[in-house]
């Protein structure tokens, strides 16, 4: 499966950007997706999850600010990320399979991430 990134760019503090990620197959559309970020220096982390039947988690630290959806019409997954700060900067990739691949980042393969660089 190779998942493809779009959607980043470049942002003031404070404004929004919506990622999309898609993917060949349908693994988008019936399986638990999740968004993670690596900043420089920094591990890979989970930023965002979507279950099989729709239920969402965000990482504390962008809680209020983040919100993972799902069309699976469209076979996508959308991370919005509002109130956006210079630490959110980061490459963002999303994946998708079970619930603990999503927690262990337990993955076949990756796709290129779309950077974001939240700087003003």
């Amino acid at each position: 499966v190779q998942f493809v990134e779009s959607g980043g760019g470049l942002v003031q503090p404070g404004g929004s950007l919506r990622l999309s990620c898609t993917a060949s197959g349908t693994i988008l559309s019936i399986a638990a997706a999740g968004w993670y970020r690596q900043a420089p220096g920094k591990q890979r982390e989970l930023v965002a999850s979507i279950s099989r039947l729709g239920s969402t988690n965000v990482a504390d630290s962008v809680k209020g600010r983040f919100a993972i959806s799902r069309d699976a019409a469209r076979k996508t997954v959308y991370l919005q990320m509002n109130s956006l700060k210079p630490e959110d900067t980061a490459v963002y990739y999303c994946n998708a399979g079970s619930p603990g691949a999503l927690s262990q980042m337990d993955f076949d393969s990756w796709g290129q991430g779309t950077q974001v660089t939240v700087s003003s």
